[in-house]
């Protein structure tokens, strides 16, 4: 995609790049969900990872695991980067929206903050496709910054961006109205490792498809 047809979140990401890992992988919750979702995995479990960003630490630390991820991003610099720094997992650049995927063909789906550039409806079309995307048993991780808001201006590390989010319990409903079951819920406040970043309420979901 090139010009007015290319996704916002692409230019944005590209331009943040490495300075996204930066800031947010040191997250104790992310790295908390990571955790709980390597005890429920079986050996060689199938893995999406959804707005795969750097690679770190969600697909670093399932590949480490000996999981067969695949990571998605719309940012050709973040899919380059995560190439070359988790080369244990698999990347390919392009709009999840667009992505056709299998039935019941993962173990399990993450999804680490990168509904926020969507609309509503795309994030709850979304969390629809990618739990008929997990098999029987498997685990959806969703996370997002709760703010119930729509299509607002913002500035994300120095880009512009249009961000729309949902509160705590609207968030939980998409994955009940995706037939998925909430398992484990986790929320937070996390500051980013950048000067003058500002506290951010998260909301972690570890939901299973039934």
């Amino acid at each position: 995609m090139t010009g007015n047809d290319r996704p916002a979140a692409a230019t944005a990401f590209d331009a943040i790049g490495a300075a996204y890992e930066d800031a947010f992988a040191g997250s104790a919750a992310h790295h908390a969900s990571l955790a709980r979702l390597l005890e429920r995995l079986a050996p060689r479990s199938r893995v999406l990872d959804v707005g795969s960003g750097t690679g770190r630490p969600t697909a670093a630390v399932l590949a480490g695991a000996g999981h067969e991820v695949l990571g998605i991003d719309v940012s050709p610099v973040m899919v380059d980067l995560a190439s070359r720094r988790v080369p244990g997992a698999s990347f390919r650049c392009a709009d999840i929206r667009e992505v056709p995927l299998e039935e019941e063909g993962f173990d399990a789906v993450c999804v680490y903050f990168s509904l926020l550039q969507m609309s509503r409806a795309q994030q709850a079309g979304l969390v629809d496709r990618l739990a008929r995307a997990l098999r029987p048993g498997g685990v959806l991780v969703l996370a997002t910054v709760t703010l119930d808001v729509e299509d607002v201006p913002a500035v994300f590390m120095g880009q512009e961006v249009r961000v729309t989010g949902f509160g705590p319990e609207a968030f939980a409903a998409l994955a009940a109205s995706a037939g998925l079951t909430v398992e484990w819920e986790r929320r937070t406040v996390f500051t980013p490792d950048r000067p003058g970043a500002v506290p951010e309420p998260q909301m972690f979901l570890h939901c299973v498809r039934g």
